[in-house]
């Protein structure tokens, strides 16, 4: 049976991920910090699907938590067939204002980890000549602000790249680039999110299968949803100025998870 391991998987994106995999017939590792969360959420897909979940306590902002994820990932006798690298948070404040230890544990967790995890995985998956990594971005990689638009610019750069080196190896890379979604990953970072319109949200179901649809057609970008797709176009052609107008008319708040 197929196996993933799925990163910030005890809420979100990161959890809905979960639910759909295990309900395809996926057995699955979830990461993340909270073990009582992970726990309840293993039982739960357990009971739903009948799914063989493995839980690994691990905070990727560590040096500890980033090499026990590595560990798993490289183990020849429990391989992993699909990485889903989605544990990240957002910063309330602009760069320069925000604790500089903030800013240094989101490159950690957005960069750092998301770069050794998917190195880790695909060592294996190239020897067997099939593998999936899905590293999750956000609309916020297309627009100029701070440190979080920055690191998923990176995560979408990278992905793209890797996915042009393991062409023809049955290796696929994708980067996942949600606009607003229904998850706490606004509340975990104190960021108030209530005039945002609703039209612009998304469900993290609707972001997960429109990802999975993109990365078995063998696309190496999916940006869930046509008003976001048009929203990425858009930035190709608007002058620079303009977009950093934009993003900051926004509050530095256009992040996904």
């Amino acid at each position: 049976m197929p196996t993933a391991l799925v990163t910030g998987a005890s809420a979100g994106i990161g959890a809905a991920f979960a639910r759909r995999l295990a309900a395809d017939g996926l057995s699955l590792v979830l990461v993340a910090r909270d073990r009582d969360r992970l726990e309840a959420a293993a039982a739960e897909l357990t009971a739903h699907h009948g799914t063989a979940v493995e839980v690994l306590v691990a905070d990727l902002a560590s040096e500890d938590g980033i090499a026990a994820v590595e560990a798993r990932l490289s183990d020849p006798d429990r391989p992993v067939d699909l990485l889903v690298n989605n544990a990240g948070f957002g910063i309330r404040d602009r760069f320069g204002t925000a604790p500089l230890a903030d800013e240094l544990t989101m490159v950690k967790v957005h960069v750092e980890a998301v770069l050794r995890l998917t190195r880790a995985a695909i060592a294996g998956m190239r020897e067997r000549g099939r593998g999936y990594v899905v590293n999750v971005a956000s609309v916020a990689a297309f627009l100029p602000r701070g440190t979080y638009g920055a690191s998923k610019a990176w995560v979408v750069g990278f992905s793209q790249s890797l996915a042009r080196d393991l062409a023809g190896t049955g290796v696929r890379v994708l980067a996942l680039c949600p606009g607003f979604t229904r998850t706490e990953f606004h509340g975990r970072g104190g960021i108030d999110m209530s005039a945002l319109r609703g039209w612009m949200w998304l469900d993290s179901e609707q972001v997960v299968d429109e990802a999975l649809r993109d990365l078995a057609r063998g696309r190496s970008v999916s940006v869930p949803a046509l008003r976001y797709k048009a929203m990425v176009a858009l930035t190709r052609k608007v002058p620079l100025g303009a977009l950093v107008g934009v993003s900051a008319r926004a509050g530095r708040r256009l992040d996904n998870r």
